[in-house]
């Protein structure tokens, strides 16, 4: 669903206008410019996406007609339009599949790499 049409979905729900909300809207779907597809998801549209949003833009919004919303409502509609229900973080890693490069990034040396070597060869010849 777009921002627009979200953001008409929390006006027949809330009451003000599309302005007051498409903020909110925009940020839960600005993921997109990271991935194209629906895993764009994965990044905010959980609950701790629906605190986040709150963190952003306030615990309440205030319409143009000077009535206030709760915002987690506003984010909650957003996710819930989109997903059918409020997954958590744990819910979108669950669903992810781990690979062995998630495990273990090989590192390049480093300069204390030299320095532990010298060390350890030291104590070999001393010992």
């Amino acid at each position: 669903m777009h921002p627009h049409h979200h953001a008409m979905s929390s006006v027949k729900k809330f009451g003000g206008c599309v302005e007051d909300y498409i903020a909110i809207h925009h940020w839960f779907d600005e993921t997109k410019q990271y991935f194209g597809d629906a895993r764009h998801r994965s990044l905010r549209h959980h609950t701790a996406g629906i605190f986040w949003c709150e963190e952003k833009f306030g615990k309440v919004i205030t319409l143009a007609n000077g009535k206030e919303v709760p915002t987690r409502l506003v984010a909650e509609q957003h996710v819930n339009e989109d997903m059918g229900f409020l997954p958590t973080v744990d819910w979108w890693l669950g669903h992810m599949a781990l690979t062995v490069s998630m495990n273990r990034v090989p590192t390049k040396p480093s300069i204390l790499d030299s320095y532990i070597k010298k060390d350890s060869e030291q104590e070999t010849s001393n010992g």
